[in-house]
């Protein structure tokens, strides 16, 4: 038996122990004082807590998780199961327990003060020791302890702080969420002191007519208060008054003790500068604590936000105004540290959801580090914060465990404590998929009794009947529930709450189709609000090819625009050699590892577009503002005509003075040509000025218009010239290694492969289709030939004809699908060209890509990409780079040899230096080996994407159906 308390006690395995000798949370904010305790720690990585401590010493860097810093514990994936197959609240009895331990200069000037401990974040179960002596214990992988360190440190002198983390726990059950298991320390360390007398809590509480109320605790590390005690406040300059009223109520209120002080301050501000995602105006609030003569004992900092939030019926408010959320979940990730992120981080993950019009964030699924919300509050975000609670593996069994209610209530109440004075904070969240019972309950009745100024939502309660008003959740947040469940609840009359999805459009792979539809339909239906897109990362540890570890801190630099550098990858799911795992499901999110935004992101910005083109009038432009607070003077505008025929026109643009809401009529910029056919109309919106988030002159949006459709013209035919097509029926071009054939087949998406398509598409043969030549008939100037590809499904006959046109030639094309064909990748033709066309040209949707399903983001213009450029490295190979809505396109080589391409119409083109089994046939890019030459598909129809890995495929209007196909196409040299 061991003779150390805390070890004694087994906290891994009590889920009735939450903490011992932990402080209560706060929100008192201090800046001064304060020992940082980051850095190299002794560390030893120890089999079990129980363990024996040996006598050989490494490091490892707090904070930071030791599975990404050179340990043989290294990280594992799992979305659902437990990592371990013990039930609740067991662990395994092998496990990794680090043990941290580092020697500590207790300033001098500290001499009479109280001094605490305060460790970030562990994962999962916190020993703490100091000089061999227990201090206490911590759970909650997510929020900071605080341990009293007064008594056992001596002001300056020398003690030894040991840090104990036990991996896997009876807390591991309820933190069992979709991201990588890691363990360690992932927050900060620090010391600091403060006066025996100080502030225990502060509540500030502001409103958007101006009031202002701060209701502060006081305590005294030696005992009873000391009399004539009080608080002052002050707001830019700006006095508080202390609450005289309130004061004498807790004079007689029996509750507050001798040794617990109570006051309040208040002031109103006139003409206030009220706080919302798009005005994020903030007040510097300082309350100082002092003793009867008058000097000051503690001080708290705040930076505050006056605003309200309130549901009205069905509708969310925020100072009174319906707001759209327009909002993504985040994980606290890096590539190299795992968990561990720092200020400028997070501030980089903010400004490029905010470049991207984001302005709301689920904190997935545990309060962020404190900084984020910082930055939340500066920058202008609603976040909905979540509490450390997702028992998804064992959820039914733990919702109602006696065993476990008062974690449920410890978790979601400290994260309250910690995060009520931040404005940015609108909504809190019981967690995530954790069932429905009577642990939730609890922990909802806490929050609606301390703070009753912010709705509760869990996605759990809500789940089985939207409207029910007698559930722990305010606001109906389905989980992937499909739009047109969610439209039809909205206009069925039955509708109690607003409708804000949890998670939406799950970004896995080349994914997010359909997410205009979704946006069309919830700025359409009142009740709808909008959700929250799951996720902001794909979470790829950067791992070394050679020894498959994770890289670890010193990785910076060997990655860029989302690629690891030459033998690196990103690693998902089974790469650490895990068995059990699930896969590549980590890699979901709207960018890559590195913060490279993903194409879907200028699909959102987009469709969340602060000003855009209504309609166009013969008269002129329609412009209208779609911002729910804020005017246009912040933006600054430039018109640009695209014409097919290779021109462009730029203008400057002056923006009404628009409210929120308005539109208005502006005269067109351009005299239209007469010639030059089809003709698009961009609006290119940037910030006039320099934002908190983006400097002078960043995209903010590009809305479009058409204002003339293209006139078609058909190729004239040419008798007297031959064209080349071989007894296979195949055509003979000098800049085609591959001729041009039948195609059925993408390389499967994640969508593909987990929403059930592409099993199907395997089983009817698709990627494998047999050609057979039927009949070939010859012309001048024309051969026709037919061909079958025989499938499992049954024969696609297929129809093409050569034909000779002004230095040309023109193919047309049909294909007929038989009725069992019902739902293929694309139809269309694949063909390959000759090394060294190295760049493509072309008009239509762009420069990024995108798919029938998620073009709404890409203005038709002229665009020029690199060929290597035009593929997006989705984390697992699968079909990318895609241009929807080509009209014509050329590859050329540097000395401007090449081939074009006219097409007749838009349509679906991708070039690649890969064909579709090359993508297949790897797991990761450093896999592939490109082509030389060009892999090129053009399409008479594409399947849409959805988002059928974890929510709704894509809609009937975006599947490829049976029946006949028709498609042309000339071909030409440059």
């Amino acid at each position: 038996m061991t003779d150390d308390p805390l070890i004694a006690l087994r906290p891994w395995e009590a889920p009735e122990v939450t903490s011992w000798g932990r402080l209560p949370m706060n929100a008192v904010d201090r800046r001064s004082g304060v020992l940082p305790l980051d850095g190299d720690w002794r560390f030893q990585l120890l089999p079990a807590p129980d363990a024996p401590v040996g006598g050989s010493w490494s490091s490892a860097y707090v904070p930071g998780a030791w599975t990404v810093q050179g340990t043989d514990d290294l990280p594992q994936y799992t979305n659902v199961r437990m990592p371990f197959p013990e039930y609740p609240p067991h662990s395994p009895a092998a496990n990794p327990t680090g043990v941290y331990e580092r020697e500590v200069d207790v300033p001098a000037e500290w001499a009479g003060r109280r001094i605490v401990l305060q460790v970030g974040a562990a994962e999962s179960v916190l020993l703490v020791h100091v000089d061999g002596r227990p201090v206490g214990v911590s759970k909650d992988s997510h929020l900071a302890a605080e341990f009293d360190l007064t008594g056992r440190v001596r002001a300056g002198t020398r003690s030894v702080v040991r840090l104990t983390v036990v991996k896997w726990s009876d807390a591991s059950h309820i933190e069992d969420q979709d991201q990588w298991w890691h363990g360690g320390i992932t927050r900060s360390v620090l010391l600091y002191a403060t006066d025996p007398l100080h502030l225990a809590d502060v509540t500030v509480r502001a409103s958007r007519s101006g009031e202002l109320r701060v209701d502060c605790r006081v305590r005294d590390a030696a005992g009873a208060l000391p009399e004539g005690w009080y608080v002052s406040g002050e707001l830019e300059g700006h006095l508080l008054t202390q609450d005289a009223e309130f004061d004498r109520f807790n004079a007689e209120d029996e509750r507050v003790s001798d040794f617990l002080g109570e006051a309040r301050l208040r002031t109103v501000v006139e003409d206030v500068r009220t706080w919302t995602a798009e005005t994020p105006e903030l007040y510097s609030l300082t309350v100082r604590l002092h003793r009867a003569d008058g000097t000051v004992t503690d001080t708290s900092r705040h930076r505050t936000g006056f605003r309200d939030v309130e549901i009205t019926g069905r509708d969310l408010l925020v100072n009174g105004e319906r707001i759209f959320v327009r909002g993504v979940n985040r994980h606290d990730f890096h590539p190299l540290t795992g968990r561990t992120v720092s200020y400028d981080d997070m501030r980089a993950d903010l400004i490029t959801l905010k470049r991207f019009g984001f302005n709301a964030i689920r904190t997935s699924h545990y309060p962020s580090d404190p900084a984020l919300y910082d930055l939340a509050d500066e920058l202008g975000f609603y976040v909905v914060d979540e509490a450390d609670i997702e028992s998804h593996d064992h959820a039914h069994e733990i919702a109602d465990d006696p065993r476990y209610v008062n974690a449920f209530v410890d978790r979601v109440s400290r994260m309250v404590l910690r995060d009520k004075n931040h404005p940015s904070v609108v909504i809190w969240s019981l967690g995530n998929e954790s069932d429905y019972g009577a642990n939730h309950d609890a922990a909802a009745g806490w929050v609606r009794r301390h703070d009753p100024t912010r709705p509760i939502q869990y996605e759990g309660a809500a789940k089985l009947d939207w409207a029910d008003p007698s559930v722990a959740s305010d606001i109906a947040c389905p989980m992937y529930a499909s739009l047109e469940e969610c439209v039809e609840h909205a206009l069925s009359g039955r509708q109690t709450k607003p409708l804000i999805w949890c998670e939406y459009s799950h970004a896995m792979g080349n994914s997010n189709g359909t997410l205009a539809d979704h946006w069309a339909a919830i700025e359409s239906t009142p009740g709808l609000q909008g959700g929250f897109i799951w996720e902001f990362w794909d979470h790829g540890i950067l791992q070394r090819v050679n020894d498959g570890r994770p890289v670890g801190r010193g990785g910076v630099g060997l990655y860029d625009n989302g690629v690891a550098a030459p033998g690196h990858r990103w690693a998902y799911g089974g790469d650490f050699g895990e068995l059990l795992h699930d896969g590549a499901f980590i890699a979901d999110g709207v960018v890559f590892p590195d913060r490279t935004p993903k194409p879907v992101m200028y699909e959102h910005r987009e469709i969340a577009a602060p000003v855009r083109i209504e309609c166009f009038r013969h008269e002129g432009i329609v412009l209208g503002n779609h911002q729910h607070f804020r005017g246009l003077a912040w933006l600054a505008g430039a018109w640009e005509l695209s014409l097919a025929d290779g021109r462009t026109l730029t203008a400057p643009a002056e923006l009404p003075d628009l409210r929120p809401g308005e539109t208005a009529a502006v005269p067109l910029p351009f005299e239209l040509p007469e010639e030059g056919g089809e003709a698009w109309l961009t609006l290119r919106v940037t910030t006039a000025g320099d934002e908190p988030w983006a400097p002078r002159g960043t995209v903010v949006c590009l809305p479009q218009v058409r204002l003339r459709e293209a006139v078609p013209q058909a190729p004239v035919r040419v008798k007297n010239r031959s064209v080349e097509v071989d007894d296979d029926g195949l055509l003979v071009h000098p800049l085609l290694t591959c001729a041009p054939t039948l195609s059925l087949w993408r390389a499967p998406t994640d969508n593909d492969e987990l929403g059930g398509t592409a099993p199907r598409w395997r089983d009817w043969g698709l990627d494998a289709l047999v050609r057979k030549v039927t009949d070939v008939r010859r012309s001048p100037g024309r051969v026709t030939v037919h061909a079958e590809y025989a499938c499992e499904a049954g024969v696609v006959r297929h129809l093409q004809v050569f034909t000779a046109v002004e230095g040309a030639v023109h193919v047309a094309e049909s294909a007929e699908l038989p009725d069992e064909l019902d739902d293929v990748a694309r139809v269309g033709s694949v063909f390959e060209t000759v090394a060294g066309l190295d760049l493509m040209e072309w008009y239509g949707q762009g420069p990024w890509e995108s798919y029938p399903d998620r073009a709404f983001g890409a203005p038709v213009g002229h665009h020029s990409v690199p060929v290597d450029g035009l593929f997006t490295p989705y984390l697992r190979p699968q079909e990318s780079g895609g241009r929807y809505g080509v009209r014509h396109f050329t590859l050329s080589a540097p000395d401007a040899t090449g081939l074009a391409v006219v097409l007749d119409e838009p349509r679906q083109v991708g070039v690649s230096r890969y064909r579709a089994a090359d993508l297949t046939g790897v797991t990761h890019h450093d896999e592939l080996v490109p082509r030389a030459g060009c892999v090129v598909h053009i399409d008479a129809a594409h399947r849409g994407l959805g988002t059928a890995s974890c929510g709704p495929d894509t809609t009937a209007s975006y599947l490829v159906a049976p029946g006949v196909h028709r498609w042309s196409w000339t071909l030409r040299a440059l």
